[in-house]
Order: structure tokens, then sequence, then C-alpha cells
């Protein structure tokens, strides 16, 4: 436990060659570190201090592995110090591995908060993928407890153009109300605050009327009162 307090303060103050001698030690041992209490804490601070340059044999540990460490409680928090610090080129390969396991991850207690920073710390093509997979799922996902932290993050940090796609996702066509369904439900309900505050004054608009259309008892309902105290507050109107 105090050992590896020790070498994080070491890789804070010590110059970049006594770094790379310092982490060297590491070779071998990546995997066991980052699924160890402490141990974790050490690669984290090595990806966050050390030059990433030096760093490759650590995410090169990653290959094929990302899925796994991203489902793990310390694993997970190295996936996303990694994609806060690494550099583009090595950021490329974990990013690869996690779109192609979305809608496992977004579903995991873990997971979850690696997508979120793909959407916060990944590139176009892969925040792109997010977005899809929470568009062709959104009520699904809005009512997981994990997944629903995903949809949310979308709608935050997606461009105007993704915003614009999932709020007509959100809306439906003809008879369908992804919007009324997630309103009733105990995390979708969290869900719609969140997409209120979000989107445009436009866009708020024809949610909130839409809303009034789908759920004209929205008051009577179990999670009605926050969303009409949100709306109240976005608006300055008495829904």
């Amino acid at each position: 436990m105090y050992g590896c307090r020790v070498i994080q303060k070491a890789l804070e103050h010590l110059c970049e060659p006594l770094q790379v001698k310092l982490i060297s030690e590491l070779k071998g041992q990546i995997m066991m570190c980052i699924k160890d209490q402490n141990g974790n804490h050490v690669i984290q601070k090595c990806i966050e201090r050390v030059p990433s340059r030096h760093i490759g044999f650590i995410i090169e540990s990653f290959d094929g592995r990302v899925n796994e460490l991203s489902t793990h409680p310390y694993g997970c928090r190295v996936i996303q110090r990694s994609l806060e610090n690494c550099s583009h080129e090595q950021k490329e390969p974990i990013l690869q591995e996690i779109t192609q396991n979305l809608m496992q991850l977004v579903k995991d207690q873990y997971g979850n908060y690696v997508v979120q920073h793909v959407l916060t710390h990944g590139r176009g093509v892969f925040t792109q993928r997010v977005v899809e997979v929470v568009a062709g799922n959104l009520l699904a996902l809005s009512r997981n407890k994990y997944a629903s932290n995903v949809v949310e993050k979308s709608y935050k940090h997606g461009s105007e153009q993704d915003k614009e796609r999932l709020v007509q996702v959100a809306l439906g066509e003809g008879e369908e109300c992804p919007l009324g369904c997630m309103v009733r439900d105990a995390f979708g309900n969290y869900v719609v605050q969140n997409i209120l505050k979000y989107v445009s004054k436009s866009q708020l608009q024809r949610l909130v009327v839409h809303i009034r259309e789908c759920v004209p008892n929205i008051r009577k309902i179990a999670y009605g009162k926050h969303i009409v105290a949100c709306i109240e507050k976005l608006t300055g109107e008495i829904l």
C-alpha cells in the first residue's frame, strides 16, 4: 500500500531519464499491476506523468484486452487515463477495441465510464460510433442504470448534427413516443432532464411540446414532478 505511494510521488518529481529508468522495472508486470488495488495507481501515474513516447510498452500490453480491462474495476481507470493522456497513435487501437464492443460496455458498471470517455476524449469517427449505437437503441439504453449515463453524455458532447439526430429519435415517429416512455422510467427520467439542459432553445421547445402531448398527466406520474420542475426552470413557463 505505502510502496505504491512512494513510486507515484517519485514519478511526479523525477526527471525524465530517471522516470524512464524507474518504469522499465514494470516490464512484463503491467497486467498484474493493473489488476492490483495498489498497483493500478502506479500504472495510472505512469500514463499521466511520463511522456507518451516512453510508455509504449504499457499501452502495447492492452492489445486484445481492452474490453477485459474496461469491465474491470481497476482496469477501467487505466483505460480512462490512457484516453486522457496518450498520443492519437496510441489511442487509436484502444478506441478501435472499445467501439467494437459498445453494446456490452455501455451496459457495464465499469465499461460505461470508458465509453463516456470516448465521447469526451475520442476522435470523430469513434465518437460517431457511440452516437450511432445510442441513436439505434435510445429507449432501451435510457432505461438501463449504467447505459443511461452514456446517453446523457451523447447529448452533452455530440456535435450539433448528432444532437439533432438524437432529438429526432427521442421525439419518435407517428404514435411511437420514446420520450414519453423515458419520462416514466426510473433512469430514463434523469436522461430526459439532462437532454433538456443540453439541447438548443428550438430543440427544447420541440421536446417540451412533445412531452405535453405524450404525457398529459405528467404531474401525476412518479417522476413527472422532476421533469416539470426542470422544464419550468429552463423555460420560465408554468407547465
